[in-house]
């Protein structure tokens, strides 16, 4: 009896949404527990402005967890760092920009790169900004997040990359406005577009949520 009385709690509570089942993040994502989940407002994807509004408050921290077909991981954004490309990603977001665009350039060993919804790498928002970087931050450890952009140091737009390992040759010359600090076993698990282990297949992002916390 007792037995089966655990069985229809543990029935009752998962039912209930109050298991955080591994991998998931339960009902409230990665970074639900002790954040706020920011609203959308949009209802379905835009993809086209011509300047993004401003969006961060100086007093929050901000986060994102980003769903793929792959499972979902989570970044601390370095808005004090990089307040115009957190600013921007975090507009983006929050008119749901990044939902069902692909990984479109993904080598092993060195990044994954998404934020273009045309899926070529030559998309972006319909507006440009430019660099923003710091010595405090360079690309030395995997799961740095940076802006891509051309050769022009004022182009960053909604693309933007996840290292696999360090790389010390874009320190400085790339935005790093983030870090992944959840679910990098996800990241490296995005299908390569390139080198002896691609297939074809692209991954792409189903969503993207915005969380803060006080300060």
């Amino acid at each position: 009896m007792r037995v089966a009385l655990t069985i229809a709690v543990l029935l009752a509570m998962a039912l209930a949404g109050l298991f955080l089942w591994p991998g998931r993040g339960g009902l409230d994502g990665i970074f639900g527990g002790s954040m706020k989940a920011l609203p959308y407002k949009s209802e379905r994807p835009v993809t086209q402005f011509a300047k993004p509004e401003q969006v961060i408050d100086p007093k929050f921290d901000y986060y994102a967890e980003i769903e793929t077909t792959k499972g979902r991981f989570g970044i601390d954004l370095y808005e004090q760092e990089a307040p115009i490309t957190v600013n921007s990603f975090v507009f983006l977001a929050l008119h749901r920009y990044f939902e069902g665009v692909v990984f479109h350039r993904v080598i092993p060993g060195f990044v994954a790169q998404t934020g273009d919804p045309t899926g070529t790498g030559m998309g972006g928002p319909g507006y440009r900004f430019g660099l923003e970087v710091t010595p405090k931050l360079n690309y030395d450890r995997k799961g740095v997040v940076g802006m891509a952009r051309t050769m022009d140091p004022n182009s960053n737009g909604s693309q933007f990359f996840i290292t696999y390992a360090p790389i010390p040759n874009l320190n400085q010359q790339y935005t790093i406005f983030g870090q992944v600090v959840e679910g990098m076993e996800v990241v490296e698990r995005i299908a390569p577009t390139e080198g002896p282990m691609a297939r074809g297949e692209r991954d792409r992002i189903l969503s993207v949520r915005i969380f803060v916390k006080a300060r």
